[in-house]
Order: C-alpha cells, then sequence, then structure tokens
C-alpha cells in the first residue's frame, strides 16, 4: 500500500468543549482548549501547506454543543494569526450529502475533528462521499486531518466507542466498531491516563494483537506522517500496547463477563518529541531540554 502523503494529528483531549457533556448541562462560559496553551495547535499551522494562510474547517458533528465548540477553536486558531478558519456542524447524514460542505473540505489544508462522541462520527460519515473525499485527500495531497478526544478516536479503522474503565478487562465489556479508516493498523483511546483506560486498550489489543494500542493523555497527542511514523506532541504522555508477541489469550475461550488472561503484552511509553516507528515497531526517545516554564526544546539524539 502506498503511504499517504497527507498528515494525521490524533490529540488526547483535556477538558475540550464537546466532550462528555450532557445536553441538559447549561453552558455560561466555555472553558479554553488547553492544548492550544501546549502548542499541538501551532504545530498543526507549521506542518500545514500553508502555515499561517492555511485554510482551516473544524468539525463539530462529534459535540452536542457544536457552536460553542466551532466558535472555541475559531478563537483559539485566531490567536495563532491563522484567519481563515470555518465551522462546519454536520448533525446528521443528509447534512454530509451539501454540496457546500463538500467543497469546503475539498478547498481546505486542515480539517479538524471535534470532541464528543466518536459513534457520532462513524454512523454519520461511514460510506459518505464527505468521508471519502477526505481519505483521497489524505493519501494523495499534503493536507492534514486531525482529531481531539473523540475525533482521534474515530481516526483508526478499529473504534472503542463504549467500555467502562474498571471493568475492561471482563469479556464483552469493551465494545469496538469500525471508525473513519484514515490508519488501520491502530486502534486509540483517550483522556487515556487521567481516566485510567489501559485495561479497555489491553483488551482491545488481545481482541486483535495486529493493531498497536495508542493510549493518549491529556494534553498529548502524535503526529503521524506517511502512515507510519509516529511523533509525540503536547505536554502530556502516550501508552503503547503491542500485542505483536502476544503469547496467549483466553479472550476466545471464557464465557461473556469472565475475566480475561494476557500473557506477555508490551507496553511503551511516550512524551514529547519521541518518535514510534509502526513498520519496526521500534520507539526512538529524543532527549528534551527545558528552556523556560512550558517551553521544550529537543536535545541532541543519542
Amino acid at each position: 500500500m502506498v503511504n499517504p502523503k497527507g498528515k494525521l494529528v490524533i490529540i488526547g483531549g483535556a477538558v475540550d468543549l464537546g466532550t462528555n457533556i450532557s445536553s441538559q448541562e447549561h453552558i455560561i462560559q466555555p472553558d479554553h482548549l488547553k492544548f492550544f496553551d501546549r502548542g499541538i495547535l501551532k504545530r498543526i499551522i507549521t506542518e500545514s501547506a500553508h502555515h499561517e494562510g492555511s485554510v482551516v474547517e473544524v468539525i463539530t458533528t462529534a459535540s452536542q454543543i457544536p457552536e460553542l465548540v466551532g466558535a472555541e477553536y475559531v478563537k483559539a486558531f485566531g490567536q495563532l494569526n491563522v484567519p481563515k478558519v470555518g465551522t462546519i456542524h454536520i448533525k446528521n447524514r443528509e447534512d454530509a450529502t451539501h454540496k457546500s460542505y463538500l467543497d469546503r473540505i475539498r478547498k481546505a489544508d486542515v480539517v479538524v475533528f471535534t470532541g464528543g462522541d466518536q459513534l457520532r462520527l462513524s454512523s454519520i460519515f461511514g460510506g459518505t462521499e464527505f468521508l471519502q473525499i477526505l481519505k483521497n485527500r489524505y493519501q494523495n495531497q499534503d493536507f492534514i486531518i486531525a482529531g481531539t478526544s473523540a475525533g482521534a478516536a474515530a481516526a483508526s479503522a478499529h473504534m472503542i466507542y463504549r467500555g467502562q474503565s474498571n471493568e475492561a478487562l471482563i469479556k464483552g465489556e469493551v465494545q469496538i466498531t469500525a471508525g473513519l479508516g484514515f490508519i488501520d493498523s491502530v486502534i486509540i483511546d483517550t483522556h487515556f491516563v487521567q481516566r485510567g483506560r489501559i485495561g479497555r486498550l489491553m483488551y482491545a489489543v488481545a481482541s486483535n494483537p495486529g493493531i498497536l494500542g495508542i493510549g493518549l493523555g491529556e494534553d498529548a497527542g502524535l503526529l503521524i506522517t506517511e502512515g507510519t511514523m509516529m511523533e509525540a506532541i503536547g505536554s502530556g504522555l502516550i501508552i503503547l500496547v503491542d500485542g505483536k508477541n502476544l503469547v496467549e489469550t483466553n479472550i476466545y475461550d471464557v464465557e461473556l463477563g469472565s475475566p480475561v488472561s494476557i500473557e506477555n503484552l508490551k507496553l511503551h511509553v511516550m512524551s514529547i518529541y519521541d518518535k514510534y516507528d509502526l513498520h519496526q515497531h521500534k520507539l526512538y526517545i529524543k532527549k528534551v531540554v527545558k528552556v523556560e516554564e512550558g517551553v521544550f526544546i529537543r536535545g541532541q539524539d543519542k
């Protein structure tokens, strides 16, 4: 398979708007997107085709409060001197067919999927021309697709959409379905460290050891180039669960509701500037030098 020419940015999120917000909640003043302060949005613009002149489209489909979420992204990008930012509030599959939206994503340099409910993304965009345009552009052009929280979880071909952290290693508790399919060799979970989701990522990998589990902490992200090289960006941690050398599991034998056993899963922890090669299954750790509060630079390679 030909490596994509585009770049994929997956972000764990923080208390970003649209993530696990109840439709009954009364929201007066939205919080700022925390990952903006950590430089992840800046890195997206640096990597984009026309930098500050890039056209950015923010897709708020996953969120229950799309207008608030969209406005916050416009504001955050505006602070980075990026004026060409639009919001696309697609709320159902019919909306996804509108010619005006299709034209806009054909002209965009960057598309960002916000947080919320990843099942909304897969059920609304699955099989649509809208999604096919994004995939074609990602495969063949200098184009960036980014997603935070639900937008990150839905980026892969396999997607976790349900599962309590404290019951994750019980057969049947973790539910997996098809995602948007921008990358097919991984499965992604978000808000990972803070919500203790290691168990459900282990379960996902045990059920399909050929995929790499990626657990994105808050204020953490990965820049994926050519579909193979992942670089850690942001200040948070990323946990990788590798089942390539898994020896045995009883996941296929035990009854629903029973605990699952797994032998020989491998774990890696990534932090800012570390890289991981998906083809070689190899982690490259970078030295980092702190130059001032919240600002880090890449040190010399080992």
